[in-house]
């Protein structure tokens, strides 16, 4: 079958359809008090950025429920924990201020997502409010929200992300040290050094 290249929107939406009134207008320009609720129970997100250029970067952040800070209805702050220093976040932001997000609650399948614009800066009591373990994070992300809306729970019962009997074994798992060995291949670094750096890393630089 040849392949089409679909490039107008009206033929998407004769395609699959448009959407219903409801779904048209589920969007709110700013955090009600069901946003703050919903990520005040969210350990988990995917930020995407893109640079100047358009490349684009989807990275995760993750820490005890609430750990993203509502300021007020319009504000929310991430804070930065420790990584692996690549930045690609942070430097895609200082270049392009566009920012998606999506929270997720463990067992619920409706997410949340945000989308805005973001900074990146320091705030000495913030930074305190948002410690760990009494390790401050160096820089805050700070998202000004401009659209808020939940999306429905289909793709996370197609995949079953929750139900714990349709997730694979552990020696089903890829090995995330034998593809760092592999796509870094350097001499001198193996599977087994990369491994024992990632459970040390995991341990003792978690902030």
């Amino acid at each position: 079958m040849e392949r089409t290249i679909i490039k107008n929107p009206a033929v998407l939406e004769e395609l699959l359809g448009k959407p219903s009134e409801v779904v048209s207008n589920k969007a709110i320009p700013f955090i009600d008090r069901h946003c703050r609720e919903f990520i005040s129970h969210s350990p988990f997100l995917v930020i995407a950025t893109a640079d100047s250029s358009g490349r684009t970067d989807a990275s995760p952040r993750g820490d005890k429920p609430g750990f993203v800070k509502v300021l007020d209805d319009h504000t929310i702050i991430i804070p930065e924990r420790k990584g692996n220093k690549r930045m690609d976040t942070l430097r895609n932001i200082l270049q392009n201020p566009r920012v998606g997000l999506i929270f997720f609650i463990p067992n619920l399948g409706e997410t949340l997502r945000v989308n805005g614009t973001a900074i990146i800066f320091q705030d000495e009591g913030l930074s305190e409010d948002l410690a760990v373990n009494g390790k401050r994070p160096e820089v805050l992300i700070e998202i000004r929200v401009e659209e808020a809306f939940i999306h429905c729970a289909k793709a996370i019962i197609r995949s079953s992300l929750w139900i714990s009997d349709s997730w694979p074994s552990p020696e089903e798992l890829p090995s995330a040290a034998n593809i760092l060995a592999d796509h870094v291949g350097m001499k001198g670094v193996s599977q087994e050094s990369i491994e024992k750096n990632l459970k040390t890393s995991y341990v003792e630089r978690l902030y």
